[in-house]
């Protein structure tokens, strides 16, 4: 399990490799049964393995019966286990879970931990996530930084007092950051946050995306920004990209 985790890309939501099929109710409902006898340790099999069963069960579906069994293993000296219980935390959100996640974000030792609460938080969007995830946007690894920028988007489509700040990091991060999943990620955030900020962000965006599209050095940013900028469906942005088209500024 740690080399699996440990071989995760950079892109790609954790938890996209789990079972998609659609179970019937109570085919989940038997699962999350199960899930719960695993982690209070009802069932046999080896203590971590047994935990690490049940976690991957709430990672993939939602039980409000395994909150108070989840948020005590965010404390396991374990990195696996804390990572895996921040993954079920994300699939299962609780107002309860915010205050221990943030605190995992500024001080896990682990950038693996850290990553995954950057990805969870991004399913407590009304919970005060915004300036830990600009900081870690800022300051923390790739692999937290790619995850950060997705979740301010989340964070930011609350409303226009979030998404400016988060827009103002993720603009610089598109210009600056090292990392070419980062800048990508940071392009695709400013698209869904595009509908909640207000002129001239609006306009900064646009002329950043364009910027973005035309010189970054890698292609996955540029196709990222120029998306971002077809999927705003701004009749005078779609026109721009149709001139550089005919100006074999792009193909």
């Amino acid at each position: 399990m740690l080399a699996q985790e440990l071989a995760e890309e950079l892109r790609g939501d954790p938890l996209d490799d789990l079972d998609s099929s659609d179970p019937t109710a109570s085919d989940v409902a038997a699962e999350c049964d199960l899930g719960l006898a695993l982690l209070r340790g009802d069932a046999g099999a080896d203590s971590q393995e047994r935990c690490m069963q049940g976690l991957r069960i709430f990672c993939e579906h939602r039980d409000p019966r395994a909150l108070p069994l989840l948020l005590p293993l965010l404390k396991e000296s374990c990195p696996i286990l804390r990572m895996s219980a921040v993954y079920a935390l994300g699939r299962n959100p609780s107002p309860q879970a915010v205050e221990p996640l943030l605190g995992l974000l500024v001080s896990d030792d682990n950038g693996y931990v850290r990553k995954a609460v950057a990805w969870s938080l991004g399913n407590y969007p009304d919970a005060p996530i915004l300036n830990p995830l600009i900081r870690s946007l800022q300051v923390d690894i790739s692999a937290v930084r790619l995850w950060a920028a997705s979740s301010l988007a989340e964070a930011g489509c609350t409303g226009p007092a979030k998404a400016d700040p988060a827009a103002a990091q993720l603009l610089l991060s598109m210009r600056i950051d090292s990392e070419p999943a980062v800048r990508s990620n940071s392009a695709w955030a400013l698209g869904r946050l595009y509908g909640e900020l207000v002129e001239p962000r609006q306009q900064l965006v646009v002329e950043s995306l364009l910027h973005s599209m035309l010189n970054d050095f890698e292609s996955g940013v540029r196709d990222e920004a120029r998306l971002a900028l077809e999927q705003l469906e701004q009749p005078e942005v779609l026109e721009r990209l149709q001139t550089l088209v005919e100006e074999g500024l792009l193909s």
